[in-house]
């Protein structure tokens, strides 16, 4: 995995993650499968996000909930930068985790969780160029109104106040928010998440990830 040496002038990558637990991660997708069935898709597409980082670039962990450390050790890796996530809606913690890598030097951020299969190292390229290029914030549309990456230069904590988390609106009010504080805007190209049987289906159909389908579901 993403084991080598950091790149002091690459973008920090702050991946959000549950710890792996049957009934607490993907929710939706449990639902239609079951808790332990979508757990282990958690867990590949979680395992797999982390594989297509590129290897050089600083690599925060934020978990939750926080007593979880030994347990996202135990998974991950013991020789990885790990936080609990901070209190409240994700907006209160994306900005505590933006503010906090951001204090301790980085030069850019990108922030990113483990429901989109086709994020990958060339994505995630292209939002630092669109950074080093002037943009002072990238965004990676889902196709659920959502995002699925966003990437700053300063810590733009005003986009993730007053956000409609998790719904079709996410996005568009997170983009509002940035057109009220002058920032110039980038956006990639739309991904899908997966947090649905038909969206498992469709990541396979696809080509991404095609040993996430569950057994259960050959």
């Amino acid at each position: 995995m993403n084991e080598s040496s950091p790149n002091s002038q690459a973008p920090t990558l702050l991946l959000f993650l549950k710890a792996p637990r049957a009934g607490d991660v993907k929710t939706r997708l449990a639902a239609d499968i079951g808790p332990e069935e979508a757990l282990a898709v958690y867990r590949r597409l979680a395992e797999a996000q982390v594989r297509r980082l590129p290897g050089d670039w600083p690599l925060e962990i934020h978990y939750a909930p926080p007593d979880a450390r030994a347990e996202m050790e135990r998974w991950l890796g013991y020789g990885r930068t790990f936080f609990p996530q901070a209190h409240g809606d994700l907006g209160a913690r994306l900005a505590v985790a933006v503010q906090g890598a951001f204090a301790t030097g980085a030069r850019s951020v990108i922030c990113l969780g483990a429901d989109c299969p086709a994020l990958d190292a060339a994505r995630l390229r292209e939002a630092d160029r669109a950074l080093v290029d002037g943009a002072d914030i990238v965004f990676g549309p889902a196709d659920d109104g959502g995002y699925y990456l966003v990437g700053m230069n300063r810590a733009e904590t005003a986009v993730f106040t007053r956000i409609p988390w998790s719904t079709e609106k996410t996005l568009a009010a997170s983009l509002a928010a940035a057109e009220r504080n002058g920032l110039k805007i980038k956006l990639l190209e739309p991904l899908s998440d997966v947090d649905t049987a038909d969206d498992l289906a469709r990541a396979a159909a696809e080509g991404y990830l095609t040993d996430l389908t569950p057994h259960t579901h050959p």
